[in-house]
């Protein structure tokens, strides 16, 4: 009796846990944030943003953040008299501002025209 008790027990768990259906989880609709020309520089020199040494920045929409993802110096020299602490440069960015920091996940400088 003991082991037909027992076995009821068991076909009743079995049966529960195989008559659950999964239901899928709702799809990340989670898109690649836009890319974007900005203005990029030195933070503290060109933008008058608080820091310590040269960091870069960009300035979207007329307010400027400090770059997280790429720093001043993988861009050339920013004491150059194009670079960061002397120009302002135009970017191609991609990236998401969080914490009142862009988080750049693509950065690329747009080339000067040539002068004539």
């Amino acid at each position: 009796m003991k082991a037909l008790f027992l076995s009821f027990l068991f076909s009743l768990a079995a049966g529960g846990a195989f008559a659950q259906t999964a239901t899928p989880a709702p799809a990340l609709t989670r898109q690649n944030p836009p890319v974007q020309t900005v203005e990029a520089a030195c933070g503290q020199c060109k933008f008058g943003l608080k820091g310590h040494g040269c960091d870069l920045a960009v300035r979207i929409d007329g307010k400027a953040y400090f770059v997280d993802g790429t720093d001043i110096d993988a861009h050339g020299d920013a004491h150059a008299k194009d670079g960061f602490c002397n120009a302002i440069r135009q970017a191609r960015v991609q990236g998401t501002v969080q914490n009142n920091r862009f988080k750049a996940t693509s950065f690329q400088l747009v080339t000067e025209p040539a002068k004539k």
